[in-house]
Formats: C-alpha cells, sequence, structure tokens
C-alpha cells in the first residue's frame, strides 16, 4: 500500500485521499493547540509560506494522546490555528498516532521510519517525567514531523523539538524539493 492510498478526514470532516498530494514534497505533523511546542505553528507556516509554491506541502494532523494537549473540536482546532497563528496549511481531523487506535497513516509512517532524528532535551524531560510511550518507535510527542518525497517515498522523520528551522529539517526539506 502506497502512503497515496491512506484517507484521512480533513479538518472539516470530508474523506480526502493523501493521493491529492501526489508529486509535492510532504511534512506531516502531529499537532496541538495547548503544548509547549505549539508555537512551532508560526514556523511551520512561514516555512508553508515561502515554498507552497516550490512544491512543499505541510499537512497537520491535530492528536489529543498527549496530556491531553488537544482538547477542542475540530471547529476549534481551526479557528485556534487561524486566528492565533494565521495557518493557512491543510489540518486534519484529530486522529490517534499510537496505541491500539493508531491511525492507518501513522501506521505506514512509522513502518517506513521507526526512529526520529533526534532533538534537544525533550526526550530525557519526558524520560524524567515517566511520560515516553511504550515503544521507541511510537511518536514520542506533539510536533513530531515526518517528510515524504514525491514519490511518496518517507525520507525522514524528526523529533518533536526539532523545528523546521533547525539546519537537520531544513536541509533535508530543502533536498526534497531539489530532487
Amino acid at each position: 500500500m502506497s502512503i497515496y492510498d491512506i484517507q484521512v478526514k480533513n479538518i472539516q470532516g470530508e474523506t480526502q485521499a493523501l493521493n491529492d498530494y501526489r508529486g509535492k514534497v510532504l511534512l506531516l505533523v502531529n499537532v496541538a493547540s495547548k503544548c509547549g511546542l505549539t508555537p512551532q505553528y508560526a514556523e511551520l507556516e512561514a516555512l508553508y509560506k515561502a515554498e507552497a509554491s516550490n512544491g512543499l506541502e505541510i499537512l497537520g494532523f491535530p492528536c489529543n494522546q498527549f496530556l491531553g494537549q488537544e482538547p477542542g473540536n475540530e471547529d476549534e482546532i481551526q479557528q485556534f490555528c487561524s486566528l492565533t497563528y494565521d495557518v493557512t496549511f491543510p489540518l486534519f481531523a484529530k486522529l490517534e498516532v499510537n496505541g491500539s487506535g493508531r491511525h492507518p497513516l501513522y501506521q505506514r509512517l512509522i513502518a517506513a521510519q521507526p526512529e526520529a532524528v533526534a532533538g534537544g532535551a525533550l526526550k530525557e524531560k519526558l524520560g524524567d517525567k515517566n511520560l515516553l510511550p511504550e515503544n521507541d518507535s511510537d511518536i514520542m510527542w506533539n510536533f513530531e514531523k515526518f517528510l515524504i518525497g514525491k514519490d511518496g517515498t518517507v525520507l525522514a522523520r524528526f523529533a518533536p523539538d526539532l523545528k523546521v528551522t533547525d539546519a537537520v529539517v531544513a536541509d533535508a526539506i530543502s533536498a526534497a524539493l531539489k530532487s
């Protein structure tokens, strides 16, 4: 099964195939509105505005599995993102990224990239508070990122505390856009 065969629900609740993004570089991010990492929305939006015309799509997937940091419904999420960060990149309906209810999209992403490029001190902080997921391949926290190439290949996975402005992420996105 290709990543393009997977269907998701957009923020309006309509079913959408990822095939709509075939031929583009994708950055998929599990997002949350009440997280210490939420300000990353601003950098994601800036990157989207700068690179969308070059073939980059950023897809935001709200998730409430990390300390209930995305408690709102889809309308509330969309309103928050629009009013607070002027988000124009596509947002989708809430989904689960870990556990028995893990969405097929995240099953595929994690199978393709079971380990994230390490970030800063977030993993240690979560470990100190016993908040790390059970499995090392599970999504660690909100704002973990997956980079998908134009051909649908999962190229990279980045820890939540790596920002799109960090060299390792920015360089990988730039290389994917050039390929």
